[in-house]
């Protein structure tokens, strides 16, 4: 059973420095990763399957290492889980119901981030994640 990941993100990104640094990163990975762009409000999250997990990306979230992200996310993997769902709010955070559907909430630190630079550093760390996973020497301690 492979893992998938869907970046869930309110606004477009279009043909933009920060795409090109997304695709950069998502085109390393080994795991399934498709985004989905909603609106910048309104509209319905593509529902969550029953065997996965929804990250909501929300600067009052858990500030997690590199590492710890990679274990969470590989727990949940060994676990059986065949999907985790990142959400990106738009300039105005994350909707009610958005929240509700959270399994985690992850902050990217105190700092607040434009959502186009939230997902290019999501990107990133998925890839850094992924070569923690494998052992691959991209990530290094200390």
């Amino acid at each position: 059973m492979s893992l998938s990941i869907h970046i869930v993100a309110r606004g477009k990104i279009g043909r933009s420095a920060e795409a090109d640094i997304i695709d950069r990163y998502l085109k390393r990975i080994d795991w399934d990763v498709r985004i989905s762009e909603m609106p910048d409000t309104g509209g319905k999250l593509p529902p969550t399957p029953r065997d996965g997990k929804t990250i909501a990306l929300d600067e009052r979230g858990k500030t997690l290492t590199s590492v710890e992200l990679a274990n969470r996310i590989g727990d949940w993997r060994d676990e059986g889980i065949r999907e985790i769902r990142f959400l990106i709010g738009a300039a105005d955070g994350l909707s009610g119901e958005e929240r509700a559907e959270a399994d985690l909430f992850l902050s990217f630190g105190a700092l607040t981030w434009p959502h186009m630079l939230a997902r290019a550093m999501l990107a990133e760390q998925l890839w850094r994640a992924s070569a923690i996973l494998a052992n691959h020497p991209y990530h290094r301690e200390g």
